[in-house]
C-alpha cells in the first residue's frame, strides 16, 4: 500500500470516528450562574409517554447532545446502549434515530461532572460549576434505571412520615418529588428532596409491564445519593433482577439522620 492511499484511508477512518464520537451541547464546561426555578425538576408527562419529556426545559436544566448515527442504529439492549454518567451515577442513555439525546436534569449549586460514553468506548466529558447559591442541591436523591427497552419499571419512595411518592402522586407535602414516569424503557426516574424528613425511608421498584415481551428479565439499578455535592456525600448503588410484570420489590430501607 502506497503512502498516499494509506494516508487517505487513515483520514477517512478518523472522519468516521469523529462522526461517531459523542458530543455534549449542554451543559458546557466552566462557570455558570443559572436562574433559580422550581420548574427544573418535575417534568410534564404525556401519555402514552416518551422516554423523557424535554419540552420547555431551559438549557441549564438539560443534558443534551449527539452520538453518531452509526452508533444510534445499533440494537438498543443493555450491553450496547450509550451510557450517561452524572456526578458518578451511571445510567443507560436512550438515543434517537438521528443520534441525538436529551435528558432533563436539575443541578444544584457546586461542582458537577457529566460524561457520555458510546457503545464503542468513545467518551465525552464536561466539568462545570453552578455558581448560583439559590439552586439548592438535593439532600436526598434516588435514581432508578434499568437495562431493557420497551419495559416499564416504577419507582416508589415511602418517607418516614408515611408519604408515598410514585407516578400517581409525584409531588407530596413534605417536598419529595418524582421527576417523571418513564414507561418505555431504561429510565431514569428520579426522586429528590431538598429537605428530607429524618427517619427510615423505603425504596420499592414495581415491574409494571413489558409490552409484548411478557417474560423479559430486566435489571433494576437504584442509586441512593445523600448530601449531594458536599464533603459528606454518600452514594450507594443496588442492582436487582426484575423477573416478571407485577413484581414489587423492596430495594432498600435506609435512615436519614
Amino acid at each position: 500500500m502506497n503512502r498516499s492511499l494509506f494516508l487517505l484511508l487513515t483520514l477517512a477512518a478518523c472522519a468516521v470516528q469523529a462522526q461517531q464520537a459523542p458530543s455534549i451541547d449542554t451543559p458546557r464546561g466552566g462557570w455558570r450562574a443559572s436562574d433559580s426555578t422550581e420548574q427544573d425538576f418535575v417534568q410534564e408527562v404525556h401519555y402514552p409517554a416518551s422516554n423523557v419529556n424535554t419540552a420547555g426545559r431551559s438549557s441549564t436544566a438539560l443534558i443534551a447532545g449527539r452520538i453518531g448515527k452509526e452508533i444510534a442504529a445499533k440494537p438498543k439492549d443493555g450491553r450496547s446502549m450509550a451510557r450517561l454518567v452524572v456526578d458518578g451515577v451511571a445510567l443507560p442513555l436512550s438515543v434517537d434515530e438521528a443520534g441525538q439525546y436529551a435528558r432533563p436534569w436539575s443541578f444544584g449549586a457546586g461542582s458537577h461532572g457529566v460524561s457520555v460514553r458510546g457503545p464503542g468506548g468513545s467518551e465525552k466529558r464536561v466539568q462545570f460549576i453552578e455558581a448560583n447559591p439559590g439552586r439548592a442541591p438535593a439532600k436526598l436523591r434516588v435514581v432508578l434505571s434499568w437495562d431493557t427497552d420497551q419495559t416499564d419499571l416504577d419507582l416508589h419512595v415511602v418517607s418516614p412520615d408515611g408519604q408515598h411518592v410514585w407516578y400517581g402522586e409525584r409531588v407530596v407535602g413534605n417536598g419529595g418529588a418524582l421527576d417523571v414516569d418513564v414507561t418505555t424503557g431504561f429510565g431514569p426516574e428520579i426522586y429528590a428532596s431538598r429537605a428530607p424528613v429524618p427517619g427510615v425511608y423505603h425504596v420499592y421498584v414495581n415491574y409494571f409491564g413489558a409490552g409484548e415481551q411478557r417474560d423479559v428479565i430486566t435489571v433494576a439499578q437504584v442509586a441512593v445519593i445523600e448530601n449531594e455535592g458536599t464533603p459528606s456525600e454518600k452514594q450507594q448503588t443496588f442492582r436487582v433482577p426484575m423477573r416478571k410484570p407485577g413484581e414489587l420489590t423492596l430495594i432498600r430501607s435506609f435512615v436519614v439522620p
